[in-house]
């Protein structure tokens, strides 16, 4: 494993530490928890953060740390260990997501022109609700999404909610930027744009804005994580973005 990538293996599991309103250490792994946002599965899952972990044994630590749930989430974040997971866990029936890490070097990056805003929390709420509630999801589940968002501002150094508008003020897109000096380390995390605004260049403002805060800042480079089968990795490719190696996401049926 590359030195970049261990320190974004290590930066994903501190975050979600941080963020996280309860935290179960097991062998080779550990849970977070958090009663505010229970259909959240990024607050409610096992984390496995060693690579000689015992696959056979993530099942019953995820129902040990998570107790009585309808479906348990099981983050692996070293890739290896993922591919000697993924048959065991399929045997007692849930599938794999595979997530890509990507990053790139933050130099010479600069403001675009117009640049996205930082937003407070209270400003993307009503966007953010009704781009859940169009995907389909119901008002409770989308709820718990959208303020999800003031659990990760835990999660490291500097969390800031990054925003674009149209012209007549209404938000368009929107991402988290995570900013860590003493690792060296930014993350750029669920960049959304609106259905009504999408092929309008927010996407590209929103990442060129990432990016120029992260290299203001003296962090020297930003990591994200894309869906490894969805198109995003390609246009995240074409901006500079290279593949560092992959973590897996299991769920139960």
């Amino acid at each position: 494993m590359s030195d970049l990538l261990e320190r974004v293996t290590a930066f994903r599991a501190a975050f979600a530490r941080r963020q996280a309103s309860e935290t179960v250490e097991l062998p080779g792994a550990f849970v977070v928890r958090d009663p505010d946002f229970p259909h959240s599965q990024e607050h409610n899952r096992l984390i496995v953060d060693a690579s000689d972990a015992n696959p056979g044994a993530l099942p019953e630590l995820a129902a040990q740390g998570l107790g009585s749930r309808q479906q348990y989430r099981i983050a692996v974040l070293d890739e290896a260990l993922g591919e000697r997971v993924a048959p065991v866990l399929a045997a007692v029936g849930y599938d794999r997501d595979a997530e890509l890490i990507l990053a790139r070097e933050t130099a010479g990056c600069a403001l675009p022109e117009p640049a996205a805003h930082l937003v407070e929390l209270a400003e993307l709420r009503a966007a953010v609700f009704r781009q859940q509630l169009d995907w389909g999801l119901d008002e409770d589940l989308a709820r718990q999404l959208t303020e999800r968002r003031t659990a990760r501002l835990r999660g490291a150094e500097q969390v800031h909610f990054l925003a674009t508008r149209t012209p007549d003020g209404e938000i368009a897109a929107w991402a988290d930027l995570y900013l860590d000096r003493n690792t060296g380390l930014a993350q750029l995390e669920d960049l959304v744009t609106a259905v009504p605004h999408r092929k309008q260049g927010h996407g590209d403002t929103l990442l060129a804005t990432g990016l120029a805060l992260a290299a203001a800042a003296g962090i020297p480079q930003l990591f994200l994580i894309a869906d490894a089968t969805d198109w995003p990795r390609e246009w995240y490719s074409c901006r500079g973005f290279t593949e560092l190696g992959r973590s897996y996401s299991f769920l139960n049926r």
